[in-house]
């Protein structure tokens, strides 16, 4: 579909555009401000930082030849509540991921994003899951991993690293563990809350284990860790998914990897597999539960930070990103009447096809999904939505649109969720709406030219 900017259906007028576009840019350059030194496109410079400038071992000396690709990512989101004094010190932290493709060799990016100080870690370590719902791993898959060389790496508060490549072989579809351990007190946690994946927690330096038993505390959160990235046979390129809690996965089954991006990321890998003309993507998942577009939360950096603001760090800086699924815009209607007028939404979508083109990537649009019978949910909200909606089929906003509301809405009252898709609280689908997400979206509409800025 062709996007235009100038005309069409309800375009604002030019005075009131250049307005909106002003404010957008002020938030913009705000946010980049607060972020500034926080992330890299590749998680190089900042374990350059660590490391005296150079960089990670793998990067010198691939474990083979490939495309490195994201095979799983997760964004920061906040800090931690009550671990504002000690962190996570003393203790092991096993997150458990799950891949979107496979690859021969793997690295991963710790966040130290929320810290007030300095993050000590002393032994890192990656393997695959000896099965689902365990911290165990297969013993032979456990590899320690490095940072330019060293067990110990140093994080600065607000920074990140990317460890050397460990020579794993990672398939698709595997869980994956990935342990930290701290023996010091480092302030506030950097988390992802809304992980629908269990995790594991154990006393003392359990880095090494290949047995479950001293990971007696399951949790619910992914710490610290915030990408892993492998070096893939299978795929040239990757999607990021950015988004909500619709793209979180609020709502879909714990431990089930049903998410919509888990969806697309199957269809993705049985097309490559079947020798179609389809993008050789992975897919990795960007979505922060209560995210809007234009307004952030409290804290400095903020807690769940606006659309815009944690745009360049969470889309533009991971690994060798092709095409993002943009999904966004229910919360600015439900949750912040003062800034939530259509212009300025769709303003703030603009903003970011802009700065995705800048870098060369195509950029595939969500229709907002209903949320009728919502504790939310007001006539002015719903007009709000289907106006956001028409322009965004209009193709005027993104480069290819997916039409997520007309796939989930219920035939007869289109205000609503289809009954078979709701998880009863009218907002949130459920594993079967989840799973017709994944579906809807035509995998050619990820590949294709990208328009060239005037």
């Amino acid at each position: 579909m062709t996007r235009g900017r100038d005309g069409g259906a309800g375009a604002p007028p030019t005075k009131h555009r250049a307005l909106l576009a002003a404010i957008v840019t002020l938030i913009v350059a705000i946010s980049a401000a607060i972020y500034a030194g926080a992330s890299a496109d590749d998680g190089t410079r900042a374990h350059a930082l660590q490391t005296g400038g150079r960089l990670p071992q793998g990067d010198v000396a691939p474990a083979s030849t490939g495309a490195w690709v994201g095979a799983w990512a997760t964004a920061p989101a906040a800090a931690e509540p009550g671990t504002g004094t000690t962190g996570m010190a003393g203790r092991s932290v096993r997150n458990v991921v799950h891949t979107s493709v496979g690859g021969t060799g793997a690295r991963v990016t710790l966040s130290n994003l929320y810290g007030q100080s300095p993050l000590t870690i002393t032994h890192a370590s990656i393997a695959l899951a000896a099965g689902p719902g365990t911290a165990a791993a297969v013993a032979d898959t456990m590899r320690a991993l490095t940072f330019g060389g060293d067990a110990r790496v140093i994080i600065p508060a607000g920074g990140q690293v990317m460890s050397d490549v460990a020579r794993i072989a990672v398939p698709y579809g595997a869980d994956v563990l990935v342990t930290t351990y701290s023996p010091v007190a480092s302030g506030p946690v950097t988390y992802h809350p809304m992980a629908r994946q269990t995790s594991y927690l154990a006393q003392g330096d359990r880095t090494a284990d290949v047995t479950a038993l001293a990971y007696t505390t399951p949790t619910p959160y992914w710490r610290y860790l915030t990408a892993l990235d492998v070096l893939s046979h299978e795929a040239d390129g990757t999607v990021v998914a950015f988004g909500d809690s619709i793209t979180d996965g609020l709502g879909a089954a714990a431990d089930a990897n049903h998410r919509w991006t888990d969806v697309l990321a199957e269809r993705l890998h049985r097309a490559a597999g079947d020798g179609r003309d389809t993008p050789r993507y992975s897919v990795v998942n960007e979505g922060i539960s209560g995210n809007r577009i234009l307004t952030s939360r409290s804290g400095r950096p903020a807690d769940n930070p606006s659309g815009l603001s944690r745009f360049e760090r969470d889309v533009l800086h991971r690994t060798n990103v092709k095409t993002v699924v943009v999904l966004l815009g229910v919360n600015d209607i439900l949750h912040s009447p003062q800034l939530a007028d259509r212009d300025g939404i769709l303003t703030g979508l603009r903003t970011l096809v802009d700065r995705a083109h800048a870098r060369g990537l195509r950029v595939v649009g969500g229709t907002i999904t209903p949320f009728g019978g919502h504790s939310g949910y007001t006539g002015a909200r719903e007009t709000m939505r289907q106006q956001i909606n028409e322009e965004i089929r209009s193709g005027r906003v993104f480069d290819a649109v997916v039409d997520f509301d007309k796939a989930l809405r219920d035939p007869y009252d289109p205000r609503r969720l289809g009954s078979d898709y709701d998880t009863g609280d009218h907002l949130h689908p459920n594993d079967n709406g989840y799973a017709r997400m994944g579906r809807a979206l035509d995998l050619d509409a990820l590949k294709g030219a990208v328009p060239v800025a005037a």
